[in-house]
C-alpha cells in the first residue's frame, strides 16, 4: 500500500470551540473549508498529515490520540499553559527517549506533544540499503 496523504477525522461535539482549539491556539493553518459558511467543516495541516473537524455522527468518542512533533516542548508548554489550555501531563523525558507532554482538545481527545532530542534514533533513518541490481 502506498499512502500518499492522511488525516485524523475528528467529529467534534463543539465544532467552533475544536476551530477555534486547532486554528487559534495550536496555530494549525487551514487547508480548507467545506460545508455551510456559517458552521463550516474545516481540513487543517498537521505537519505532512491533516486534522479534519467536521459534523459528528452518533455518539463516537473513541479514537487514537494525536501525535504532534514540536521542535520544543517547553516553549510550547509555556504558550499552552499562558493561553489557559489544561494540560494533562507537563513534559518530562520518557524512558524511550522522546520528551512528552500531554493536553487534550476541547472535546477530550487526547493530544501528546513530542520533542525528538538530538541523537535519538528516530532522527535517523534506521532501515538498510539495498542498491537495486542495474
Amino acid at each position: 500500500m502506498e499512502v500518499l496523504s492522511s488525516r485524523i477525522l475528528l467529529r467534534a461535539a463543539d465544532r467552533t470551540a475544536s476551530r477555534r482549539f486547532y486554528r487559534d491556539l495550536l496555530g494549525l493553518a487551514v487547508n480548507r473549508e467545506f460545508g455551510p459558511a456559517e458552521d463550516p467543516g474545516v481540513v487543517f495541516f498537521l505537519g505532512q498529515g491533516f486534522v479534519e473537524v467536521s459534523p459528528r455522527t452518533g455518539d463516537v468518542r473513541e479514537g487514537p490520540a494525536i501525535w504532534l512533533q514540536v521542535r520544543d516542548v517547553e516553549r510550547e508548554h509555556a504558550r499552552l499553559v499562558e493561553a489557559g489550555v489544561p494540560v494533562s501531563r507537563p513534559p518530562r523525558l520518557e524512558p524511550w527517549g522522546l520528551v512528552e507532554m500531554w493536553i487534550e482538545d476541547p472535546d477530550g481527545l487526547p493530544i501528546v506533544l513530542v520533542e525528538i532530542p538530538e541523537g535519538h534514533p528516530l532522527r535517523r533513518d534506521q532501515r538498510s540499503f539495498t542498491p537495486r541490481p542495474a
